[in-house]
């Protein structure tokens, strides 16, 4: 089993060997802080592990193996925003838990983790009291020795290995380093201001906030064991070639980021991983006079798959979403039957089984290939001669070439009566308005407001769409809810209340398009795009 926490820390140094002497400051008095209690001194003994390219610490991930204090075990730590890191702790074994092999998957695949330093620290302990005698924080100093590349234990290869996850193998021994660190950790709930404070009392004593943003990052800095530079082949500054590679790679990065996310169920993880591979997928399209289709047309289709599989999940989870909220806004009068539970069983066996195909679906040989091979694009890009052009002139066509697609898909769509033809016209007409507002997005940063202006115009069309959309998919799920109820001799009268709404307000979203459309075809954001 694993634990998680929300960490929340601010590491701090001593600007002098002065400073470091006289120690830490009293911090009594300070933000509320009542009481600083010694809690002695513990030894900590902590393996640190990445791939050979240290990709993990790449992404500013940490996973050691460590021993000594109350938290002995294995801990992965990832970063949330600047200062806060989520911190997910399993039992301590000789080899990687699954659980924790599972979160660094899409970043290790196949490439193994071996040891990279070992740190020995010795840590004075206090506890930061408010009157009450409430944990506020911890303050711990820490005398540091980092060791780079210790050995790893033969168990935790087999073990690790045999497990599904990753192998570890051993290392020599090498540099090494020392220094003095400080650290404040809030307790749960606590306001982050409190860091402020200290930080501000800390100042006026000489200890200041640490470059490094953790241990393992000082300890590869200051031992030269840090990752080597890997600049690579790639396009000139400024041309159209260097500003989609910085988007694909923009994409990349939140493929292999969001997959510890949905493989913990985080909220909207599903959902931001799919925008990623959908965005990457229409790049390879929309930019197909800069990267070589031959190349990206098999990367589009693995992408399309993976999009396809996250899709179930993501889609019971909207629609469960819609659905609780349109029982929820129906008056009692409206309400018959236990629609409630109905609801939460249609939608727990669902969601079971939507998230363990999608789990799966990340753990299996086609998607680790698949990044494997995105990978391969972007380091060795398949460029074609438009992409040594000047980014302001071949980037504009490849956007509004997407515009008239989409304008062609919504004047059909219009041209034809309300019913099922229509939907389908209209969902085409949604994945074009996707496709010419990402191409947008991609163009913004060489294009600058007038690419920002028409990927907003993009997007109010493609969420008109969507909505209508989703009110297509939401009246099938009724009617198969009614079905069921039904079956079970329960009313269907709410269930076919919520349709007719959703079909009132699909004919809505229909009647709103002609004036959504117009807004955005404005002749004179188009030009402003024109190279």
């Amino acid at each position: 089993m694993a634990d998680t926490k929300r960490e929340i820390e601010r590491k701090f140094e001593f600007e002098t060997s002065k400073a470091a002497r006289r120690g830490v400051p009293d911090l009594t008095g300070t933000a509320g802080i009542a009481e600083v209690a010694d809690r002695g001194t513990v030894d900590l003994d902590a393996v640190y592990y990445d791939t050979p390219d240290q990709r993990l610490a790449a992404d500013g991930l940490t996973l050691r193996r460590r021993t000594g204090g109350a938290d002995a075990g294995w801990h992965l730590k990832l970063p949330v925003s600047p200062g806060v890191r989520d911190e997910i702790a399993a039992p301590l074994s000789d080899s990687l838990p699954r659980s924790l092999a599972a979160l660094v998957r899409s970043r290790v695949r196949g490439g193994g983790l071996r040891p990279q330093v070992r740190l020995l620290s010795s840590r004075q302990v206090s506890h930061l009291l408010d009157a009450d005698g409430t944990l506020l924080a911890e303050l711990s100093t820490d005398s540091v020795r980092a060791e780079a590349e210790p050995a790893g234990t033969e168990a935790a290869v087999t073990e690790a290995a045999g497990a599904g996850g990753a192998a570890v193998t051993e290392a020599a021994a090498g540099a090494v380093a020392t220094w003095t660190e400080v650290e404040v950790e809030l307790a749960d709930g606590v306001d982050p201001a409190l860091l402020d404070a200290v930080e501000k009392k800390f100042r006026k004593a000489g200890i200041r906030v640490s470059d490094a943003p953790s241990k393992l990052a000082r300890a590869l800095a200051e031992t030269g064991t840090g990752p080597a530079p890997r600049p690579g082949p790639g396009p000139a500054e400024g041309t159209a070639g260097a500003y989609v590679l910085a988007y694909l790679r923009e994409q990349r990065d939140a493929l292999v980021a969001q997959d510890p996310a949905v493989r913990r169920n985080l909220p909207d993880s599903v959902h931001q991983m799919r925008v990623a591979s959908r965005r990457m997928r229409s790049a390879f399209k929309t930019y197909r006079k800069i990267l070589d289709r031959e190349a990206t047309d098999p990367i589009g289709e693995e992408l399309r798959r993976l999009g396809r599989e996250l899709g179930v999940d993501r889609d019971q989870e909207v629609l469960h979403e819609r659905f609780q909220a349109g029982l929820e806004d129906l008056p009692n009068t409206l309400r018959h039957g236990p629609v409630r539970g109905r609801l939460r069983t249609w939608n727990n066996g669902r969601r079971a089984a939507s998230r363990r195909r999608a789990v799966a679906f990340l753990d299996s040989p086609r998607h680790l290939a698949l990044l494997d091979a995105i990978d391969a694009l972007i380091a060795d890009p398949p460029l074609l001669p438009a992409a040594a052009k000047p980014a302001g002139k071949a980037l504009p066509k490849a956007v509004l070439r997407d515009y008239e697609r989409l304008a062609g898909r919504i004047e059909h769509a219009l041209s034809l009566e309300p019913g099922q033809e229509r939907d389908h016209a209209l969902h085409d007409a949604r994945k074009a308005a996707k496709r010419a507002r990402y191409a947008a997005e991609a163009a913004a940063p060489a294009l600058g407001k007038p690419a920002d202006r028409h990927a907003k115009a993009m997007k109010s069309v493609q969420t008109l769409l969507g909505d209508h959309q989703d009110s297509v998919v939401a009246r099938e799920a009724l009617r198969g809810l009614a079905e069921q109820a039904t079956a079970a001799g329960e009313s269907a009268f709410s269930w076919g209340v919520l349709y007719a709404r959703e079909e009132a307000l699909a004919a809505s979203h229909e009647r709103e398009l002609p004036e959504i459309w117009d807004k955005a075809s404005d002749p004179a954001l188009r030009k402003a795009l024109a190279p």
